[in-house]
């Protein structure tokens, strides 16, 4: 895929090499138009990116995507700083910025693409990943929703989104954002 390797929001790079210092996150939680939109806002998001990722095909276009045919997520993937930002308050942004019961579908937007997911790098990111999703089942049982359906498995391999898909929104202020997440709080303790 062929890229500008400059975000058009903040500047930094969108390709490796980054930065000492950065760890990764992936993340699939509905059109990644607005998921990645909420992680450039996050003061210690270094920079982000959409992709595919969970899929049976390498390289995979938009068209195969939405098609069906490939089972890829749409993902965004970030770097951040450690020191400004932790992993565990990214999982509660995530959490909150989306529903996690919905299956194969954010809102409106229905297919495979647009499960939820966490992609993890570390046996840590993974363990706070379980346990953030423990704790949000409870907060969401209690307020009447049903059971989680957010796939927590090793991040696989990140393949890069078509130019014009990255940064959308900030490109196209007016475009489509379906995200929303379910007005229930991550329980205190988790962020």
């Amino acid at each position: 895929m062929q890229l500008t390797n400059k975000h058009f929001v903040n500047g930094n790079p969108l390709l490796p090499p980054f930065p000492d210092g950065l760890e990764q996150a992936m993340f699939g939680m509905g059109c990644f138009w607005g998921a990645e939109r909420r992680f450039w806002e996050t003061p210690g998001v270094y920079t982000t990116a959409v992709g595919y990722a969970a899929g049976d095909r390498v390289d995979p276009t938009y068209e195969q995507v939405c098609s069906g045919a490939t089972g890829h997520a749409e993902v965004v993937m970030l770097l951040f700083n450690p020191h400004v930002i932790s992993y565990r308050d990214l999982l509660t942004l995530f959490w909150e910025s989306h529903n996690p019961t919905q299956g194969m579908r954010q809102g409106n937007d229905r297919g495979t693409q647009y499960r939820s997911g966490i992609y993890v790098y570390t046996p840590a990111q993974k363990e706070q990943a379980e346990q953030t999703r423990e704790a949000y089942q409870q907060a969401l049982s209690a307020r009447g929703y049903g059971t989680i359906t957010t796939e927590i498995i090793d991040a696989p391999p990140f393949y890069y989104a078509e130019e014009y898909h990255q940064q959308y929104l900030a490109k196209n202020p007016g475009g489509y954002c379906g995200l929303g997440g379910t007005g229930v709080d991550c329980p205190a303790g988790l962020a």
